[in-house]
């Protein structure tokens, strides 16, 4: 191919730019590149392809919302209709009661929405001191100027200099690293703790008995808002709607994008629940100065509820949690490797293949290597920061899920072999 004027998210352009995989068409679970060939799409592309690819029913609602109204502003008291009913049926299955959707264009207008809603609501009840955002060790919350500087993948924060203040970074799996951050800077500076349910791509870190429990009662002890950053794991990701009622863990915020609509158009948000909106809905209110472009865009929310449809139709949110054992046994086959030190699995339809750091330094390629491997035997898989990941959509069958299994085995033994 010539070299391409597309400069691709995460790619080392001067490696990408003339060896491209180009993708044209998604059926069902598998997609097909320029010359036809048919790939198993064992990741849902990015997380996010949760009913599969090629749904009419999503594309005729985007296209009749086309017709009807494109585009509109919901600035100031401005609305539309699919905005209106999709943040209803987005509430109504929340695990807090009376919540409220503030939409945005993805997971990291999410994250920021969040982060600055969580300074602003103790703007408004005078407790100004709580500024400081906490994230976890090898977390991931997009790269907007918050999620990059929230950052628990060390790489992504190298190079862009000082961006937002007053963040802490705490220790993956223990939550008691919170109640001593808390201790050393005072429980009430802190505004707000985020947390993965599952750690996505970080490296499918699944998290250890009764972490999030905890996570939410120090929270509430000092003081400080929970938000639970389920862009990935939600619609269905871990069996359930959002991921925290998995834990029975009621948060304070949830952000979501992703299988909202199952990646047919860019659509994220945030649930936010009663005790948070009040003092910006009761009362005389406060205006929360904040909002992209496309908030509540029409076509977006006409796709998110063509895809709620889907999931609920099919019952799919469940497949999370029904297939998450047939998955985790077939990544567990690729333990007898010996390059293979661990599979995370089995919470959710997702998991993760770490490959031995001794054998990644002799092998710096190692990753990719194995990932082209299945590639090559019609399998899409992502390589993270030690490991390779799935999390096929929530249509996968058992055969599927074990061929992911047996060409992770051949093409993991293919690469070996060649060391």
């Amino acid at each position: 191919m010539d070299q391409t004027a597309f400069w691709h998210p995460f790619a080392n352009m001067a490696e990408v730019s003339a060896n491209r995989l180009t993708i044209t068409r998604g059926a069902g679970n598998y997609v097909y590149d320029d010359s036809g060939r048919e790939y198993l799409d064992a990741t849902a592309s990015l997380w996010y392809a949760n009913v599969g690819h090629g749904r009419p029913e999503i594309a005729d609602a985007i296209a009749s919302q086309a017709y009807k109204l494109a585009c509109y502003s919901t600035f100031s008291d401005v609305t539309n209709e699919p905005a209106e009913e999709l943040a209803h049926r987005i509430a109504a299955r929340a695990p807090m009661s009376g919540a409220k959707i503030f939409f945005g264009s993805g997971g990291g207008d999410a994250i920021d929405t969040a982060a600055k809603l969580a300074r602003r609501y103790f703007f408004e009840v005078g407790e100004q001191k709580r500024q400081i955002i906490v994230s976890r060790r090898d977390s991931y919350h997009g790269t907007h100027g918050f999620g990059t500087s929230m950052a628990g993948i060390a790489p992504n924060r190298v190079g862009y200099g000082d961006l937002i203040g007053d963040v802490a970074l705490i220790d993956r799996d223990d939550p008691e690293d919170l109640a001593r951050l808390a201790q050393s800077v005072g429980g009430d500076a802190i505004a707000a703790v985020f947390v993965e349910p599952v750690i996505g791509a970080g490296g499918v870190h699944l998290p250890v008995e009764g972490y999030l429990k905890r996570m939410r009662e120090i929270t509430t002890q000092i003081g400080a808002l929970l938000v639970v950053d389920s862009v990935i794991c939600g619609f269905g990701r871990l069996g359930e709607w959002f991921g925290p009622e998995r834990f029975g863990v009621i948060p304070d915020m949830i952000t979501f994008a992703k299988g909202i609509t199952s990646g047919y158009i860019p659509l994220g948000g945030v649930v936010i629940s009663a005790s948070i909106s009040e003092p910006f809905f009761s009362g005389t209110g406060a205006p929360f100065r904040h909002g992209p472009t496309y908030a509540g865009h029409p076509i977006a929310c006409a796709a998110g509820l063509a895809n709620l449809d889907i999931l609920e139709d099919e019952g799919l949110i469940s497949k999370g949690r029904d297939l998450e054992a047939t998955l985790a046994d077939a990544l567990n086959t690729t333990l007898d490797s010996p390059i293979v030190t661990e599979v995370r699995a089995g919470l959710g339809l997702l998991g993760a293949v770490e490959i031995d750091q001794d054998y990644r330094s002799a092998n710096p390629q190692a990753l990719v290597q194995i990932q082209m491997a299945m590639r090559e035997r019609g399998v899409l898989i992502r390589p993270l920061v030690s490991s390779l990941a799935v999390s096929p959509p929530l249509t996968i069958n058992d055969a599927e899920i074990e061929r992911i299994g047996s060409s992770f085995i051949e093409a993991i033994k293919s690469v070996s072999a060649l060391s």
